[in-house]
Order: C-alpha cells, then structure tokens, then sequence
C-alpha cells in the first residue's frame, strides 16, 4: 500500500552527510485529518502526503502502542517499506535531510545595533528591561555604530543581501543615528557589492516626519509594538506624564501615513496574562491598517506577573486557533487576512520549511551592544553565557559553533522526541535559558492545527501560495535571520 500524494512543494535533497540513531517512529511522523481525509505529516523536509484510511488508523495504532524512544527502528523500518511510507531507511528513500551533525558557522548576513538601550515607555512585560537588559541606560557611540557596519559586510558572504537592525530599548531616541547609519551602511554596502536592507523594532511614539521619509527611502521593514486597543495598549505601557501611548501610537501612525510608509509595516503583540481577546486584537490592529499583526506569548519577563505560565497555554492556544480559523475562512474566500502567524506557517508549510534551530540566533545573525559587544541575538545582550565576540575584534567563531553544536534540537531533550521538533526547532533561546519550555504543548497544537488548515487552504484557495513569497511574510524584525 502507498501513498497516494504529496502536497505541496518537494524540499531540497540533502547533503550527504553522517547518519545518526533516529528517536522512532512517533517522533517522525503525525496522522492527521482534513476536511478532505487523512493526511501524514513527514517531520523529516516537512512532507505533507494523502494517506488512505485504513494505513492512517494502523499508524495512529502503532505510533500510540509505546513511546518515541521504545519503539524498534528496525521495526519501524519495516513497517514503513510494508506501507509504502516515504520514510528515511525505506527501500529508495535517501538518507534524512538533517541528522544530529550540528550546523557549520555560516557567514554574517544580519546585525542588530542596540542604539538605545532606554526607553520613553514603562513596560512590566519588556523582555529588555526598557532597553537596560538588567543594567544601566545607554546610547550605543557613532563610532561603535559605524564600526559594527562595517564588521557586518566584512564578515558577510561577497555580493551577499545584508540585514542592519535597530534595537533598543526604543531605536528611535537615537534618531540621529540612525539616519546617519543608514547613509553609512547604503553607501558602504554599495562600495562592496553588498544590498543592504534595514529593519527597525519601535513603540511609534516619537516617530517624527524625517522618520517616515526615512523608512520610504530605503528598504525598510518596521515592527511596531502594539497591545491592543487604547484600554489594552496603556493597561501595559505607562508614558512619562501619565498621557496615552495608545494616543501617541496612532499619531506615529498618522505621521507614517502622510509622510511616507515602510516596505513592510508590521504590529507584534506581546500576549500577557491582561491581554484581552486576542482575534479582537488582531482585527483592531488590522483595521489599523497594519501590514500583518502577530502574537507572541511572553514566557519570560522582568516582572513574572506578565508571564504565561504553563496552565495558561491552553487557553492561548484555543485563542490562536480561533484567529488561525477565521484566517482560514477569509483567504479560502478571497479575502486578505493579515494574520502573521498563520500566514508564516502556511508558508513554511509549502515550501518544506524544516531546521534544526529556532532561528539564526549565533549562526548567521547576532547583535551588537551600545558598548560594541556580540551577542547570540537583541534579546540576549549583555549575557555573558551568548557572547560571542566584539565588534572591534570580530565574531568569535569558536563561540558560535559551540553554540550551534550544543543547541542542535536533535540534542536537545525532550525535543528529539517530537515530530515537530523541525518546525519549532527547539524554542527560543532567551526564553529557554530562562524559563525552560513550558509552552511545548501549545506549540504542537498550533502546528496540528496548521497542518489541517494547510491541507485546506490548499485545496481551496492555491492561489494564495502562488503568490505569497519570503518577502511577502513578517520575520524577527531585527534578525530576518530564518
């Protein structure tokens, strides 16, 4: 018995490349149903195939006998060349596209500058501590500034794309330097071959009309922070003088508007316990006119009073889902629904998206401090446990790829053992390092999800991966680093 189809893009063949012992058969594959039957998910390329019922019932019977690391991969074997199943070590399959050898230390592509580690804005949430990571506020030098520029393009691939974040804190207390970084690197890229594009994470609250011609000029994607509506928004934010940030975020918006919008203008929701109905979120800041709206669940916070702790994950979940349906209905009709979220997994989806990393966090991403230190990443900075060299002397290579063999997800417990390990690649690595994973189960639900809603957007609507590119979709705004 075979498979009969397989849905969507084929993934690249892999490298030749060491075999590793593989956790079983559970942690390979998910059965899952549709509205049009019964699916398999392949964690192995992110494989997406049709599966008659009787084959789809035997599997969910074999894979529920025991768990991932008791099961025979001999037997597995078998069972898989019986079914016909396109699994690593069947009769013709090539060997897996990623094994437990950890990545090689690539070439710079994207760097982040804390330009400001300070912020206008009191935030209980703020993984950053208002830009102080735990220390004192401080504005990153021009020199430091330039030189991280320039160490960027150095340490880049030759005619590579390169990614110049602006972090903070709020990046725009900083204004002057930022303009004059941009010039900077537009003109150091241009002498070297290399396209540079930018990326800027703010508040929107001091965005002045040179800001917005800024961002209209150049190859910008801007993240704006946003909570909600004016009671949700300044339940979380406190401004200096006791006025609004709602208020002054929708004057941002209206300087943007008149004054020149970005390439991609973005709002990421920071999910707190206080945070209201999330689709009523969503669709508020859509009709705000926002390119995409995403949420992320803060796991870990200065204050733990703004965490969402493990209980609460499930109703977040149920959450998701609701907007994950609605984006659903809407694109299978036609309609533009700028989910964030849902639209990345659909995409990743698609194209066989698989990694063993959550992110380019120490590989082809890292970021710089105000005082010209690197780190693994903006949410990292100042960690003495993800440095990973200084600007005036270089990333420290050996550092990265101690990074990288250690945080391999095949490495990893327990997420060797999870068939969405290669789709989730591990989870952040701030909030590890903090927090552990308390939020596992919700991740694994939202991709079950996802992957009925693939298998049905697919089937209703294929015209909207026909014309959904990378540059279509929102990305960390200051790594673009996947």
């Amino acid at each position: 018995m075979s498979v009969l189809l397989q849905i969507g893009r084929r993934p690249p063949e892999p490298e030749p490349g060491p075999d590793s012992a593989r956790p079983g058969l559970p942690a390979e594959i998910r059965v899952f149903r549709s509205a049009h039957g019964a699916h398999l998910f392949v964690a192995d390329g992110s494989r997406v195939y049709d599966l008659p019922e009787a084959t789809a019932a035997r599997l969910e019977a074999w894979t529920a006998a025991t768990s991932a690391a008791a099961h025979d991969p001999a037997a597995d074997a078998a069972l898989a060349a019986e079914l016909g199943l396109p699994l690593w070590g069947a009769a013709g399959v090539p060997a897996p596209r990623i094994d437990g050898t950890p990545a090689a230390v690539p070439p710079l592509a994207s760097l982040s500058l804390n330009v400001m580690q300070a912020c206008n804005l009191s935030c209980g949430h703020c993984y950053a501590d208002e830009g102080r990571f735990g220390g004192n506020a401080r504005a990153m030098p021009r020199e430091t500034a330039f030189a991280a520029v320039d160490r960027l393009i150095a340490e880049a691939a030759p005619g590579a794309g390169v990614v110049v974040g602006f972090m903070g804190g709020e990046p725009l207390l900083a204004r002057e330097l930022v303009h004059d970084v941009v010039d900077h690197a537009t003109r150091a890229g241009a002498d070297t071959g290399h396209a540079v594009r930018f990326a800027l994470t703010t508040n929107l609250t001091t965005v002045r009309p040179e800001d917005a011609e800024l961002f209209a000029a150049h190859p910008f994607t801007v993240a704006v922070s946003l909570d909600g509506d004016r009671a949700g928004h300044d339940v979380l934010r406190t401004a200096p003088g006791g006025g609004s940030a709602y208020d002054r975020l929708r004057a941002g918006l209206d300087v943007l508007n008149r004054h020149g919008r970005p390439r991609h203008l973005s709002a990421r929701v920071s999910v707190t316990p206080y945070t209201g109905r999330l689709k009523d979120v969503l669709e508020h800041g859509i009709g705000l006119g926002f390119d995409e709206v995403g949420f992320a669940a803060v796991v870990s916070a200065p204050d733990p009073a703004y965490e969402i702790g493990a209980s609460a994950f499930a109703g977040f979940l149920e959450q998701m889902t609701e907007c994950g349906e609605t984006a659903l209905a809407e694109l299978a009709a036609g309609r533009p629904y700028p989910f964030g979220n849902f639209q990345t997994a659909m995409y990743e989806l698609h194209t066989g998206g698989h990694r063993p990393y959550p992110c380019g966090a120490g590989a082809g991403y890292l970021s710089a401090s105000a005082e010209g230190g690197l780190y693994a990443c903006h949410r990292l900075v100042d960690d003495p446990a993800f440095r990973m060299g200084s600007v005036a002397q270089g990333p420290d290579q050996g550092a990265r790829a101690e990074h990288l063999a250690a945080r391999h997800v095949d490495r990893a417990e327990p997420c060797r053992s999870c068939w969405a390990r290669y789709l989730c690649g591990g989870g952040c690595y701030h909030e590890v390092a903090r927090r552990g994973r308390p939020g596992c189960d919700y991740i694994r639900g939202w991709l079950a999800f996802c992957l009925r809603a693939y298998v049905e957007l697919s089937e209703s609507a294929p015209e909207f991966f026909r014309r959904t590119t990378p540059s279509d979709l929102p990305g960390d705004p200051a790594g673009l680093a996947r």
